[in-house]
């Protein structure tokens, strides 16, 4: 695929966004916040530094802000400029404190992407995880300026490494280092000549879950609850995960559960609310001055990392669908047993959780109950797997730290 095939891509995927708009609320905030090209509301002195970091969503913004927070602290003076592509992560961020800008980012082409370094002037560019824009890339390749993939991943699925993979190769050279999860992404990338300035640091996600946990707060209404209850707290949930807990739910009245579910749009809340009978939303918590339900629905989104704290045992949901499980390290960092579905897979956390003993993958309610029922009857069992969750995600904090380094090393933000 040329850049003319590629650029009716794009085209072609505006179109499709734009007509899914009329009856999606996420890709009707997609269409609506790219309607005005984003400006810069910040003084441009010559000596100013600015870091543009981009996330394609809320899960790799957590992923890349460790990184900015640090470099906040090197260099108080720098300033930050944040992008999503999603409105999962715009909306959820668009007034984070860290930054001092967050905007869309408008659609990949040549214009666009000359504009925006025009009116941004970064002087060094992070793109997390993914997100391989050709336009903008190229631009800051011919332009001088430093982009740096934070927390990359790189698998043999990935158009890189397949025989029409050609246009998405001529991307790599773009980037002016790599800092990779594992080992296998550095070999992959080397596969198809990529072999130099390239690091494996690991995830920043441990950095950042430990961090979260560090700064953990109380939600009183939450600990109140909860009371003495046994609790397990179900986050991230998807309708196939909710359908794995019912049963378990019903035949269990005194053990209380915090649910999570990924989409908070209110016809979903109402059908998970309707699933699990005699449920209390958050929501609701704030002016019920006393609730006997046994099932908390939470209708809002922020909560979830400081919730896992509230558990006996934690759920994380995702793994019974085709994209996979969701976040396990925002569990498994405070020291509490991690379930999950069996689709994982392309999770080299999970992966890694399930081998040291601190996750568990159920493939069925029936599973589920098994599992549970063990770790309920078995009190070292419950203590000897939620010390291996937190001992994994300690044993590979440091991600950040090495990325920062990088970049003082190299004086990426020094005249």
């Amino acid at each position: 695929m040329g850049t003319f095939l590629y650029t009716i891509f794009i085209s072609l995927y505006v179109a499709g966004i734009k007509l899914l708009s009329c009856w999606n609320a996420k890709a009707d905030l997609w269409i609506k916040g790219r309607k005005t090209f984003p400006a810069v509301t910040f003084s441009k002195e010559l000596d100013t530094k600015i870091i543009w970091m981009h996330c394609a969503s809320l899960g790799e913004f957590e992923q890349g802000r460790p990184v900015i927070e640090h470099l906040k602290k090197l260099y108080p003076a720098v300033k930050i400029v944040l992008t999503f592509f999603s409105p999962s992560g715009y909306e959820v961020q668009k007034n984070y404190t860290g930054a001092d800008a967050v905007f869309y980012l408008p659609i990949d082409s040549k214009a666009n992407a000359d504009k925006m370094i025009a009116a941004i002037n970064p002087s060094l560019v992070l793109w997390v995880k993914y997100e391989y824009w050709f336009y903008y890339l190229q631009a800051f390749k011919q332009q001088n300026i430093p982009v740096l993939l934070v927390s990359g991943i790189f698998r043999n699925s990935q158009p890189f490494f397949k025989w029409y993979g050609a246009s998405w190769k001529r991307m790599l050279p773009f980037f002016t280092h790599f800092f990779v999860q594992d080992k296998a992404s550095e070999i992959l990338l080397a596969g198809i000549g990529i072999d130099e300035n390239i690091t494996v640091s690991g995830d920043t996600r441990f950095d950042r879950v430990i961090e979260i946990a560090e700064q953990f707060e109380h939600i009183p209404l939450i600990q109140e609850f909860c009371g003495d209850s046994k609790i397990i707290v179900a986050g991230s949930t998807w309708e196939d995960d909710e359908a794995e807990l019912i049963h378990y739910v019903k035949a269990n009245p005194a053990i209380k559960f915090i649910i999570a579910p990924h989409e908070i749009e209110a016809e979903n809340l109402k059908d998970v609310k309707k699933e699990f009978v005699g449920s209390v939303f958050y929501s609701e918590l704030l002016t019920t001055t006393q609730s006997t339900a046994n099932v908390l629905i939470i209708d809002n989104v922020g909560m979830l990392s400081r919730l896992y704290c509230y558990a006996d045992i934690t759920y994380v949901g995702g793994g019974f669908g085709d994209d996979g499980v969701h976040n396990v390290l925002e569990a498994a960092v405070y020291g509490k047993p991690v379930l999950y579905g069996p689709e994982f897979e392309k999770f080299v956390e999970a992966i890694e959780l399930t081998k040291c003993g601190g996750g568990i993958s159920i493939d069925s309610a029936l599973d589920l109950e098994e599992v549970l029922t063990r770790l309920w009857d078995d009190e070292t069992l419950l203590q000897i797997t939620g010390e291996a969750a937190k001992n994994y995600v300690h044993n590979n904090a440091g991600a950040s730290k090495k990325i920062t380094a990088f970049i003082q090393e190299k004086r990426l933000l020094i005249s």
